[in-house]
Formats: C-alpha cells, structure tokens, sequence
C-alpha cells in the first residue's frame, strides 16, 4: 500500500517513515501541506497521515484539496490537538480517523490497517489468484500453501499486480508505487524486481503468473 505521510517535525517524520516502510508500506514523505497537495495532486496514495499543525497550509487545507468523491485516499490525522471539537472538526473537513499524539506505533498500525479494510475500498484483506495467496496486513505470501520469503519490494511488487489483475503496468509507474516517488533508482531495476519475483514464484511451483507486455509493462491476467 503506498502512503503519504505528512508531518513538520523532522525527528518524527524520519521515525515514523522508517516503521512505516518496515511495516510493509511504500511511503512518501511532506513537511508541509503545500508539498502535500503536491504530492496529492501527482501521484495515487492508499492512506495518508496527516498532521494538522503544518507551515505553509494547515492540515485542515490538505484535507480541502482531496476530492471529495472517486479515487479518494483514507485520511488518518495525527495531531497533538486532543479536544473533542478538534476531532469533529477534522472528521467534518474529511478525515477518515483521528489518532493524538503521544501515540502508540501498534495502534497507528492497526488504524491504518482498519482503514484499509473498510467497505467500499474494493480491498480485500487476503488476496488470492491462480494458487498465490497474499496477506499485506501479515506481510506473508504463499504459493499453493508453500510460504515464500519475499522482500520488500517483492511484496509490494506482487501485491500491485495482484490488486489490479488485467491491468499492464509500466516499469517507470511500478517504482513509483512500490519505491516511491522520491527514490533515485532507475525504472530498469524494476527488471531486477519482477526477474526475482518470478523465480521464486517458480520455486514454489507456480510459473508464468506475471506476463510481460513488450514495450508496455507487466501484469497479472
């Protein structure tokens, strides 16, 4: 799943992305909510935590600018605010969640996930095609009951093509997606990526799930 996190304070941001990414997520990063809309308007997020505090344009302009119907990402703010009209006034601005700062990095984790899951995000918890089983809340895989050990980006790679089964993705979008959208690899390492993948989804006895459109992408059928 890939998130934006959006938080002012450097030691915080640099915290939470790090656990962030541990926990299976792509993340990109803002430190204001000018960056924000930036990112927002340039690229597709899953989730995205929101600090209300921001230089620039506060979190509650961030929330302004999402659009309020179609392809909408699932807004968790995280805010050191803790009164009750703080709250209503954030789920009122369009904030799916509302989470006080101190805070708990598993119940953040939880929330995201909640968020994930909730009805009418055409998101299934575990995903399964053609003898592969995905779990992105366990971070596990596995092929006709076998488990395989993926990386990072392996899963990442594996869960993009699988949530949008018959639709080709191009090498410059996968890394944008599964790397995220500051990385400075080249979109030839997502060769490096999918050449693994497959092998060991060979390994565990299921080949040729992910197809290669010459001169467009891959997928999964």
């Amino acid at each position: 799943m890939k998130l934006l996190l959006v938080e002012d304070s450097e030691r915080l941001r640099a915290t939470l992305a790090r656990g962030l990414r541990e926990g299976g997520f792509t993340v990109d990063v803002a430190a204001d909510g000018a960056a924000a809309t930036g990112y927002l308007s340039a690229y597709a997020y899953d989730l995205v935590v929101l600090d209300l505090g921001l230089p620039r344009l506060d979190g509650f302009g961030v929330l302004r600018a999402l659009p309020a119907t179609g392809e909408r990402p699932r807004v968790l703010v995280l805010s050191a605010r803790d009164q009750v009209s703080d709250r209503i006034d954030a789920l009122n601005a369009g904030a799916d969640d509302y989470l006080v700062k101190p805070f708990s990095f598993d119940e953040l984790l939880a929330r995201l996930h909640a968020l994930a899951r909730r009805p009418g995000e055409a998101r299934a918890d575990v995903l399964e095609h053609a003898g592969v089983r995905l779990d992105p809340q366990s971070h596990q895989a596995w092929s006709n009951g076998t488990p395989i050990a993926l990386t990072p980006r392996e899963f990442a790679l594996l869960e993009l093509l699988l949530r949008h089964r018959g639709r080709v993705f191009a090498r410059a979008t996968i890394l944008e997606r599964i790397a995220g959208s500051a990385s400075e690899a080249s979109d030839r390492s997502i060769e490096v990526v999918v050449f693994s993948l497959r092998r060991k989804l060979a390994d565990a006895g299921c080949e040729h799930l992910i197809e290669n459109r010459r001169g467009a992408g891959y997928l999964i059928a």
